[in-house]
């Protein structure tokens, strides 16, 4: 698999930067392979995730969606959970895939409960936010987000599976 170079662009400007492998780059969409090598833990009010070391993301962008989404499983192919940026101007080149982070993400766990990240870090309300984008944006992913997952799920589980991804798991 090629490399890549994945660009958040923070709404503070700040810049992160993560490299990946392509899994499929075409038609204004990609997705990309992480291993995942420091273990992180997300807290909502809902509950706790914790992405263990050795395992790995999956990510999806689209340059015509407001949202990208990354697609976490254990080092055995089990599902672990998934989270949603919302997002503007994304942007897939052969050497980098980049996009304009707006706060808000969608954690959603592996039993299907989901809850909205980071309304407490908007600089204004919802409302007012990037001129009601986000609210809308919010709206549209919640309303398909059930779809997406499962089509997420079933790629994974197939062309996606751990024994696929496992080469790159050592």
């Amino acid at each position: 698999m090629k490399d890549i170079l994945e660009r958040k662009i923070k709404y503070t400007l700040d810049v992160v930067d993560y490299r990946c492998k392509v899994l499929e780059s075409q038609d204004r969409r990609a997705k990309l392979f992480h291993l995942i090598e420091t273990p992180f833990s997300i807290v909502s009010k809902k509950g706790e995730i914790t992405i263990p070391k050795g395992s790995y993301t999956v990510a999806y962008y689209w340059e015509d969606r407001p949202y990208n989404v990354y697609f976490w499983r254990s080092r055995d192919g089990g599902f672990l959970g998934a989270y949603f940026n919302l997002v503007k101007n994304t942007k897939i080149t052969s050497e980098m895939v980049s996009f304009e982070d707006l706060i808000l993400d969608v954690l959603v766990y592996p039993d299907g409960r989901y809850a909205i990240l980071d309304e407490d870090e908007l600089p204004t309300s919802i409302e007012l936010f990037e001129n009601g984008t986000v609210k809308e944006s919010l709206h549209a992913l919640i309303t398909e987000m059930d779809g997406i997952m499962e089509e997420v799920k079933q790629e994974a589980a197939g062309q996606y599976s751990h024994d696929a991804l496992s080469p790159y798991l050592a």
